[in-house]
């Protein structure tokens, strides 16, 4: 393994350690190029349902040996923008993860450039460990379905005006609109609850090698928008 790579990612891993008990999001980061204004993050429903509960929750036993596979980086733009946004919103209280261990897979996944800032913005998407701690004694789950990806016409305006070199080579963004869905245990009846969600992905991905068939070039995240507050 490349030194320099493994450097990159146990710095990566020690700064999800960092932020592992939540990021104050009252914060609004500038990103530059990308022209992205990050307020408070929207907050995660305690439970997968609004209905009062009427039985104590019981938490369950973690299943055991549970473990996260890495992004492939090499499917090409939309697909790994696709697959960005699915490990974004798809987690599991059950499988005895945390919430730092999903952030780390995209973590990995993330440019150089903007690592330190792109962890922050994954944060902002998941559930805190106080959050999740609760979400866990429902059993819940979440997983998004995608219903539309697109390039959106304000980063292609942003291209056109862009100064040389001022938006990397190979960069690219995708705005995401689908449905994000829970569901877990609310006593000993099963609750769901679903809600349309939106957001743009910010990429940059390298040409294929010849002679590797496409796609093959590699992809890393550059940045998140904020949720429900994507590039249009």
């Amino acid at each position: 393994m490349d030194p320099a790579t493994s450097d990159d990612r146990r710095r990566r891993r020690l700064l999800i350690a960092a932020t592992a008990g939540g990021l104050a999001l009252l914060l609004l980061v500038g990103v530059g190029i990308y022209g992205l204004v990050r307020g408070p993050a929207a907050p995660s429903d305690p439970t997968p349902s609004e209905r009062p509960s009427t039985t104590a929750p019981v938490t369950p036993a973690p299943t055991p040996g549970a473990e996260l596979e890495p992004l492939d980086q090499h499917l090409g733009p939309e697909a790994f923008a696709r697959a960005v946004a699915e490990a974004l919103f798809t987690w599991d209280t059950t499988t005895g993860l945390a919430p730092s261990d999903y952030a780390q897979v995209l973590a990995d996944a993330a440019h150089g450039s903007e690592a330190d800032a792109f962890v922050g913005d994954v944060r902002a998407y998941l559930p805190t460990n106080d959050a999740w701690a609760q979400l866990r004694t429902y059993a819940t789950r979440q997983w998004l379905t995608i219903d539309d990806v697109f390039v959106p016409e304000a980063w292609e305006t942003a291209v056109e005006q862009a100064a040389p070199s001022q938006i990397p080579d190979g960069a690219v963004a995708y705005t995401i609109s689908g449905t994000r869905h829970r569901e877990g245990i609310w006593g000993t009846d099963p609750v769901e609850a679903s809600r349309p969600v939106s957001f743009t992905v910010f990429l940059v991905c390298t040409p294929p090698n010849p002679g590797r068939g496409t796609g093959s070039g590699l992809c890393e995240v550059l940045r998140l928008s904020q949720l429900d507050n994507p590039l249009r």
